[in-house]
């Protein structure tokens, strides 16, 4: 089976340029850089906002891993701290998303520290739970 990682952007705690990036602890490439496990792909939720962000994670995901295929999907919040916008744009990824159970696992990556940590971390619980 294949391992499927869905997560959020950090726009905080993903931030990093320049050959420093490498010595921070960011929590997306840092799933990568685990020696004993591998993920076939990371689905990875952004703002539109922060697509210059998401491009150099999947370029770092993709130095590290490369062969993890990297995909972006537009996840606008105009408000992160709005419990109902955030849980209706996650539903309506998760509703959308062409899951295939019988082919592949799948891993939720929630942030810590995030803007919205405790918004994205409450409505991934209930969209996984529906």
């Amino acid at each position: 089976m294949k391992k499927v990682i869905i997560g959020l952007l950090g726009s905080v705690m993903d931030k990093g340029s320049g050959p420093g990036r490498w010595d921070l602890w960011r929590p997306t490439v840092s799933l990568f850089q685990q020696e004993d496990w591998f993920a076939d792909r990371l689905d990875l939720i952004c703002e539109p906002r922060h697509v210059p962000l998401a491009k150099q994670i999947s370029k770092d995901v993709q130095q590290i891993s490369p062969e993890t295929e990297v995909l972006q999907h537009d996840g606008a919040f105009e408000d992160p701290w709005d419990f109902e916008e955030v849980f209706s744009t996650l539903h309506s990824f998760a509703s959308q998303y062409p899951f295939d159970t019988d082919r592949e696992e799948y891993y939720i990556h929630i942030l810590r520290k995030s803007v919205s940590f405790h918004w994205d971390r409450i409505s991934k619980y209930k969209v996984i739970s529906n």
